[in-house]
């Protein structure tokens, strides 16, 4: 039987739902929220990571692992499509009107893309930060 422990460096494997790194990158990107993936104590060495809004404020003892979703991602992941950045691709073609409906749905198209794209760059392994330091897993993307 696996031991469990406080010390969030006992976890080996993280597994996260790809739809919980999308909400949660989306999240810091539109909202500039404070959104994680939470692992709850008791530690081991699984453990499974869920979408959660950090507060700041835990009386938790010990307290859970908070993972930033960036860290799961590699160096070329893409990055979240800006409202502003559609509309000046949009208003750069010299064969399109520029019209609200058009922007909405180029925006909404340019979204849809990336998030199956992003989920192509989630790291097999990443450093996550603990209150002892960075601390190396093993990323289980499900889903």
């Amino acid at each position: 039987m696996e031991r469990e422990s406080d010390d969030p460096r006992r976890i080996r494997a993280l597994a996260v739902t790809a739809e919980d790194v999308i909400a949660a990158l989306e999240a810091q990107a539109q909202r500039d929220r404070p959104v994680v993936l939470r692992a709850t104590p008791p530690f081991s060495g699984r453990m499974r990571a869920r979408l959660h809004v950090a507060t700041g404020e835990y009386d938790e003892s010990p307290a859970p692992l908070h993972v930033d979703p960036e860290a799961l991602l590699d160096d070329t992941a893409p990055t979240y499509p800006r409202p502003a950045d559609t509309e000046d691709e949009l208003r750069a073609r010299p064969d399109t009107e520029y019209t609200v409906e058009r922007h909405h749905d180029r925006h909404e198209d340019a979204v849809a893309a990336w998030r199956e794209a992003v989920v192509e760059h989630v790291r097999d392994t990443a450093t996550v930060e603990t209150p002892d330091g960075p601390h190396e897993v093993t990323v289980s993307l499900l889903g």
